[in-house]
């Protein structure tokens, strides 16, 4: 059976990323001697921040901005200044397609949610954004749920430090990749859309069953195992560029965004055998965000203690499994049935026990046939241009 839309729209995200030099390969703070810190080439602004909860906001033409981008429109403003904003907690921190940064310009109101960075007279505007759009902040955010940036932490990130007109030559050359990678995430967007409304059209909502399929317990069709213990893994394991783990956090937007610095050594990777992800499990995290996982794309990954392996054993496919559990309505199955009040977890026999739609092999390949046929049409697209 054909891979689905998610191994399908990750090649080509890869791909474009590949054809236009993405944007966060462009500003590499490893080619360059010297560096500014953000507190020393940024005025921090954050103290004139001001949250309103929803309830409170009047409507109206300013743009109301959070961690990721605007959240609402207000009726006043509390900044009229070229801004760069970057998230403090809730970014898409990990991510490789969302950025943490973005660019704001005029009047505005900003939350408590994004750090707000004006650049002094050494830099460009721009060039600030681009250089934190895709910031590697391994080791720099907290927290197992909600990851944070703190003040203290984004003083100290670090900027290629350039002059000017070597500044504006690089953003104007961003600016063309940028470009190009936009138009290439419109198409993405436009594929990603289309399978999903395939697929509901074809399967219906996975809890209530429109379509009356068969139901099976999730361990009928799939091996299930949790992830290592903590007591199998000490600190002397781990090493940088070893073999990546993969716990919630690294999973990200359905698809899996590894550390390279929580990795382990060859060695204990061999001895974990029996929790090495291969190419076609599903691994889905069992604390915090329920319904969190990914179809595995790639060999050399081991489940992380705070994830669940699944592997997919007889007539279906781990992207069905993967878009059944990460199905809005079941995901809200899975939330009621998460055991723990402080922070909610699954085990294995929570997750044996979900129920999945299983239709005849007949009716999936249809709907393989389909994604397959859509992901010819775009290569096609693209290599027209």
């Amino acid at each position: 059976m054909m891979d689905g839309t998610d191994s399908a729209t990750a090649r080509h995200e890869d791909e474009a990323k590949r054809n236009t030099n993405g944007t966060a390969d462009v500003i590499d703070r490893k080619g360059f001697a010297e560096t500014y810190t953000v507190e020393e080439c940024c005025e921090i602004l954050d103290s004139q921040r001001v949250p309103i909860k929803g309830s409170e906001r009047s409507a109206g033409e300013y743009p109301y901005y959070g961690a990721n981008g605007i959240q609402d429109y207000v009726d006043d403003y509390i900044f009229d200044d070229e801004l760069v904003l970057l998230a403090e907690d809730g970014g898409n921190f990990g991510s490789k397609i969302r950025p943490i940064a973005y660019r704001v310009s005029g009047k505005c109101w900003v939350n408590n949610h994004a750090h707000v960075l004006k650049p002094k007279s050494m830099i460009d505007v721009d060039y600030l954004c681009y250089s934190l759009m895709f910031y590697d902040t391994n080791g720099l955010v907290n927290g197992a749920t909600r990851q944070k940036l703190t003040q203290a932490t984004m003083r100290k990130m670090k900027i290629p430090k350039i002059t000017l007109e070597e500044q504006l030559k690089i953003v104007e050359k961003l600016k063309k990749v940028q470009g190009v990678i936009t138009k290439k995430r419109k198409q993405l967007e436009g594929l990603d859309i289309l399978i999903k409304a395939r697929f509901v059209e074809m399967f219906g909502d996975p809890v209530s069953n429109p379509f009356n399929y068969d139901k099976v317990r999730l361990s009928q069709i799939a091996d299930i195992k949790i992830g290592p213990f903590g007591s199998l893994l000490h600190k002397e394991d781990y090493i940088e560029n070893g073999h990546p783990l993969v716990n919630p956090s690294h999973i990200v937007d359905s698809k899996i965004s590894v550390d390279n610095k929580l990795t382990i050594s060859n060695e204990k990777y061999e001895e974990l055998g029996a929790y090495k992800l291969q190419i076609g499990d599903v691994v889905m995290g069992r604390r915090g965000e329920m319904g969190r996982c990914a179809v595995v794309l790639e060999d050399g990954l081991l489940c992380g203690t705070g994830s669940i392996l699944i592997r997919p054993t007889q007539n279906v496919t781990a992207d069905f499994i993967q878009k059944i559990i990460s199905f809005p309505s079941f995901k809200k199955t899975i939330e009621d049935m998460a055991v723990g009040q402080t922070m909610p977890n699954l085990n294995v026999p929570i997750v044996s026990n979900f129920e999945i739609i299983h239709p005849s092999v007949e009716v999936q390949k249809s709907y393989y046939d389909f994604v397959t046929q859509v992901d010819k049409f775009f290569r096609l697209q693209s290599m027209m241009g």
